[in-house]
């Protein structure tokens, strides 16, 4: 079904659209945001995949991350997923790290959240193809980068596909959550005690296994009071073990906000914007 226009503004040239649709994926209705620069107007443009984090909806960074500004002077787009399905009859869970806004970007085995939390497949799939039927966007041309839950998206998606994402980087991600308590939960919950279902849905793992043919940019904060949930250091050492080309950047005194997130907004919408050719 076409996407519904929900609100549409001018921002820095461009317009910032959010928009709603009836997904099969997630057998919900979805909404979702993007940002078009100025040269959507005349030709189609690149593409960056903003994956948030958990308790977000698409609002947070299309709010808070100040990416249009970048985006508009890169002439770059930029779509901002929701990060989990919602509504009445979808599985919830009263804590904040599980069910609706904590999807984690998988395909959901288990009850009671198979029939709804199909992440991966609504954000690799369904979305993009939507997407790309509906505006002046350019598949051939597509990044990715998210925080925190989004990053560990982000990443393991780009490890998975590097075809489709030819640029990838990541604020804060949750980097080797088989390891945990910001994983083995909701994985467990999610695609069943089998670990080695796992294994796909950890970039740490993955970094060990394949990398990814491309470099990477990750920011992290020395001060994010969840460092120890995030593990960046697994990351960090399987990338130097495989000798993965990697800018993985230690940032002194930040935190895990959004505050955090806006301030390195500028270098990676550069950086994607730069090997997707904007």
């Amino acid at each position: 079904m076409a996407m519904k226009t929900v609100s549409e503004n001018a921002s820095f040239g461009g317009v910032q659209g959010v928009y709603s649709h009836a997904a099969t994926s997630t057998a919900c209705d979805m909404t979702f945001a993007v940002y078009l620069p100025p040269e959507a107007k005349t030709q189609k443009v690149p593409v960056l995949w903003y994956l948030s984090g958990l308790t977000c909806t698409h609002e947070n960074a299309m709010t808070k991350a100040g990416a249009q500004a970048w985006a508009a002077a890169y002439g770059i787009a930029v779509i901002f997923p929701d990060t989990s399905p919602r509504g009445e009859g979808v599985a919830n869970d009263e804590a904040y790290d599980l069910g609706q806004g904590a999807g984690f970007y998988v395909n959901a085995t288990q009850a009671p959240w198979a029939p709804h939390f199909r992440m991966w497949d609504y954000v690799k799939t369904e979305l993009p193809k939507l997407v790309f039927d509906e505006l002046p966007l350019d598949p051939a041309r597509q990044g990715i980068t998210g925080h925190s839950m989004g990053g560990h998206g982000a990443l393991t998606l780009a490890m998975t596909d590097p075809d489709t994402y030819r640029s990838v980087s990541a604020f804060a991600p949750i980097a080797h959550p088989t390891a945990s308590d910001w994983g083995r939960k909701q994985l467990g919950a999610y695609l069943g005690p089998d670990e080695s279902t796992w294994t796909a849905h950890d970039s740490t793992l993955l970094m060990r296994e394949k990398g990814y043919p491309g470099e990477i940019l990750i920011d992290q904060g020395s001060k994010d009071n969840f460092l120890d949930l995030l593990k960046p250091e697994a990351l960090a050492e399987a990338a130097a073990k495989r000798r993965q080309p990697i800018q993985f950047r230690m940032q002194p005194g930040y935190d895990h906000s959004y505050f955090f997130v806006s301030t390195f907004m500028e270098d990676h919408v550069a950086w994607h914007a730069e090997r997707l050719g904007a």
